[in-house]
């Protein structure tokens, strides 16, 4: 018999489900102590993100080879042009269809009985550099092992990837849907959730 195995997507909708159901009937400790996993793994997140970067794409532009430089200045010169496009694009939106959109409309004042929950600890993990940093340092370490030939750094490197591949396919994925609901979570035990999905829709 086979057995069934849900996808990253579908787990999430079911943690958001999960989450809001759950925040209804949680007690305060119960909500703590998700509010602290999730305040651990974000931790996590942000120390784990500069190093993804620096272990993907640092041996993904040295895998291109001798075209990795001109590749990757089409790239970031469509990413930017993008970027650009984007960044107009929204302004255009906000200046002309937000004021007719929302004619009339106030904004609401913050509820002041909402609830905050706190974690009953954190550990702080700062990460090594930020993503900028992160971003470069993989360009420069990538174009330098794809013009060099080097196998030494280049072997380093794909260890590097692997370690980083590891990390989150057995630990970040995994643990993504109940951070999510952790999230949700917190939101519906502090009354938040109905302010939050009308936003959403």
């Amino acid at each position: 018999m086979k057995q069934l195995r849900l996808g990253l997507l579908p787990k999430v909708i079911i943690a958001i489900a999960l989450g809001i159901g759950c925040g209804m009937f949680f007690g305060e400790v119960m909500t703590r102590i998700f509010i602290t996993f999730n305040s651990i793994f974000g931790n996590l997140l942000s120390f784990a993100i500069p190093l993804i970067i620096v272990g993907l794409v640092a041996p993904a532009i040295a895998d291109i080879g001798k075209g990795a430089g001109r590749l990757l200045g089409i790239t970031a010169v469509l990413a930017y042009g993008f970027t650009i496009f984007s960044g107009f694009f929204t302004y255009g939106v906000g200046e002309i269809v937000f004021p007719r959109l929302l004619a009339g409309e106030s904004l609401r004042g913050v509820d002041d009985s909402t609830i905050t929950f706190e974690p009953y600890f954190t550990i702080e993990m700062p990460p090594v550099m930020s993503v900028m940093t992160a971003l470069v340092l993989a360009f420069v370490a990538g174009l330098g092992m794809s013009v060099i030939k080097g196998r030494t750094l280049k072997s380093a490197a794909d260890d590097f990837r692997e370690i980083m591949m590891l990390l989150i396919q057995k630990v970040i994925i995994p643990l993504l849907p109940l951070y999510i609901f952790g999230i949700f979570l917190n939101i519906t035990a502090s009354g938040q959730v109905m302010s939050v999905l009308g936003v959403f829709l």
